[in-house]
């Protein structure tokens, strides 16, 4: 335990701080059907990592989705936000209906040491939410990464982190599976120097558009979401 808040202590102090990228993180692309998406979470959800949102989650969603829809978009995304900070949120967001809301958040709650107990609450509380106050017709999860991974962090602490995020994911895909409106969505991408940011800790290009890529297909795959007869009064 001495050795893990050592490392922990030394790396808060030291690692690489990242920008969050620019560009806009509310707007339209596309043509086609209208599919309003909310992308909420993390600084995985910012984009941190990349130099601009073309690059980032965003902008590798909706420029896939932008060629079958026309997506009106909205990002609510701050680095080192946790589960509870982000279900915090709902109460001042706008009344309004999104098609689509993609949540990309867990690592903070993991590397802060929330309880698995209460982040599972929270996380129930967010995706149920989205259901019935935001009329969300599918509420995509992300799940968490392989932080066992992560470039950055030193053995033993990313064995114990890697340990419990992989648990905290199990119970993750079992939260998800008992609500019809849910998926959860993992990205098969093997992490290291080669893909992920500068920083060792969020990922690169690369691994945004892969991300980008899976979230898409799962809306690709239900024709629902994208029936221009749905928008007919």
């Amino acid at each position: 335990m001495p050795v893990l808040v050592a490392q922990a202590v030394y790396l808060r102090a030291r690692a690489l701080q990242l920008p969050e990228p620019p560009g806009p993180r509310r707007g339209q692309v596309g043509q086609g059907p209208t599919l309003r998406l909310l992308i909420i979470g993390d600084s995985s959800a910012a984009g941190v990592g990349v130099a601009t949102q073309d690059e980032a989650l965003l902008g590798q969603l909706t420029g896939r989705l932008g060629q079958v829809a026309t997506i009106d978009y909205t990002l609510i995304a701050r680095t080192g936000a946790k589960t509870g900070e982000v279900l915090g949120w709902l109460d001042d967001l706008p009344e309004r209906t999104y098609d689509v809301v993609v949540l990309a958040m867990g690592v903070n709650d993991v590397t802060k040491v929330v309880p698995l107990r209460r982040w599972l609450a929270q996380q129930a509380a967010l995706v149920d939410r989205f259901a019935s106050e935001f009329g969300a017709r599918r509420v995509i999860v992300s799940g968490l990464p392989p932080v066992h991974q992560f470039p950055l962090l030193p053995q033993p602490l990313r064995w114990v982190l890697g340990r419990q995020a992989k648990r905290f994911d199990r119970h993750l895909r079992v939260l998800v599976a008992a609500r019809d409106h849910c998926t959860a969505v993992h990205v098969d991408v093997a992490l290291g120097p080669h893909n992920m940011s500068e920083d060792g800790f969020h990922p690169g290009p690369v691994v945004y558009a892969a991300w980008a890529k899976t979230i898409c297909d799962s809306i690709i795959d239900d024709p629902a979401l994208l029936d221009p007869a749905r928008d007919r009064p």
